[in-house]
């Protein structure tokens, strides 16, 4: 039983069921009839509430009007800068892990508190509280995305500070993991000097390739941080390429990351996400993000294209959406000039979608995924290389993909898809060509 919440105490099944903002706004004005012990314990079961609320539960609670009213609750010294906090780090922490996006807290007068607090407190020469100052900028930077260049100028550094201890114990892992979820919050479109970070972030990465001592989430965020800033600056293009090793770290960790999920547990078994399917799920997105937007010129890549087929293929039977966004990240990767034909041979991309255009469970979206793949590869294949030897190579890659389609029948699967190209153009993103030969790889 969770106990406290509200006049009767309740069981954690009516709980969850508690979307309504008044309940919440209730909660909160409950809080200030409490003494801090009190609090902290309200709010340790709020946390348990929010951890298991859905998108549209967060939207309808945590509204401008939730965050005015705990400014006022502070304003009237009835719930502390303590509690406060404790309670908001959770709020971010679920907005980040869940890919949730709200714009309340930045509207609302708590968020203007926080910001003149971080200032304020940045600028003490004498007294300066160090802890306060860590709290109020993960608060803030995991309850935002956009930030004013004063406060980035405060935030990253503070928080990197805290990113770069090294020490072990799960407290430190815990906190530092916190840390870097709050950084890679920050949204790439944000501008940020490289002094800022560079030194910094490498450190993090370099000492956890060498000494394995950040969790498996925080070393995602940390390249996901180091990435964001790759949309902005393309100079760091080179230091996550070459010295640093990107596609050759996701592909580790993804691989080690397949080995830890038990692809087997029936859906009713896993209501929630572990840790390891966290990590995949931001690393898929990464890539994506990566292959779409920003590709980069790599050579280490038949080796990430290996990782994210060994998960295609131990997820698709009964992790579908792990699956789907494999086919996702290879669709994108076969329209990216970063990416070589020859790699997502090797890797094994064309052997992914060639087996799944057999599966008797292939939907609408998965064939304009397919077909989309192999236009893709059969215009690319179509361009003539004025070096010898390129062009030497892209004839026997064509030949080699050619008999691959012959060999399992999936030119006549592609022929069968012919009369449904106008309505998936409708449907989808109006990207196919009509002439069902462009889907070929003709020697």
């Amino acid at each position: 039983m969770i106990k406290g919440f509200g006049a009767n105490n309740k069981s954690a099944d009516e709980l969850k069921k508690i979307t309504s903002n008044e309940h919440f706004l209730e909660f909160l004005r409950e809080l200030g009839r409490c003494d801090e012990n009190a609090q902290r314990q309200k709010i340790e079961e709020m946390n348990e509430i929010i951890e298991e609320m859905e998108e549209e539960e967060f939207k309808s609670v945590f509204t401008k009007k939730w965050f005015d009213e705990m400014d006022e609750l502070i304003k009237e010294e009835k719930l502390s800068m303590r509690n406060v906090i404790f309670l908001l780090k959770q709020i971010g922490h679920c907005y980040e892990l869940k890919n949730m996006w709200n714009r309340c807290f930045e509207k609302s007068l708590l968020y203007q508190r926080f910001e003149k607090m971080i200032i304020n407190e940045n600028e003490k020469i004498e007294d300066k509280d160090e802890r306060l100052l860590v709290d109020l900028c993960e608060c803030y930077a995991s309850l935002r995305s956009y930030f004013p260049k004063e406060l980035i100028s405060i935030i990253v550094p503070c928080l990197l500070k805290v990113a770069l201890r090294k020490e072990e114990s799960k407290e430190v892992q815990n906190e530092v993991e916190m840390t870097l979820l709050a950084l890679c919050h920050i949204e790439k479109c944000v501008e940020m000097n490289k002094e800022l970070h560079m030194n910094e972030i490498k450190e993090i990465i370099k000492y956890h390739q060498e000494h394995h001592n950040l969790t498996q989430l925080a070393y995602q965020y940390a390249w996901e941080f180091l990435i964001n800033r790759l949309f902005c600056d393309t100079s760091l293009e080179d230091v996550v390429v070459n010295e640093l090793h990107f596609a050759r770290e996701a592909a580790r960790e993804l691989e080690e990351l397949t080995r830890c999920v038990d692809w087997k547990r029936k859906k009713e078994e896993r209501r929630k996400e572990t840790k390891e399917e966290l990590a995949m799920t931001r690393w898929l997105n990464l890539l994506y993000r990566n292959f779409c937007y920003r590709p980069l010129m790599n050579k280490e890549y038949s080796g990430i294209i290996r990782s994210i087929a060994l998960l295609f293929r131990a997820s698709r039977d009964n992790y579908s959406k792990f699956g789907y966004s494999c086919i996702v990240i290879f669709e994108a990767m076969a329209n990216s000039r970063g990416v070589k034909i020859e790699d997502m041979l090797k890797g094994g991309a064309i052997d992914a979608f060639l087996e799944e255009m057999h599966r008797p469970t292939l939907n609408d979206k998965m064939v304009y995924n397919c077909l989309e793949f192999f236009m893709n590869v059969s215009q690319r294949l179509k361009e003539k290389k004025k070096d010898e030897m390129e062009e030497a190579k892209r004839k026997a890659f064509k030949k080699e993909i050619s008999e691959k389609m012959e060999e399992v029948g999936s030119e006549e699967i592609i022929a069968s898809f012919h009369k449904r190209l106008d309505f998936l153009n409708r449907n989808f993103c109006h990207g196919l060509l009509l002439n069902i030969s462009d889907y070929f790889v003709n020697v």
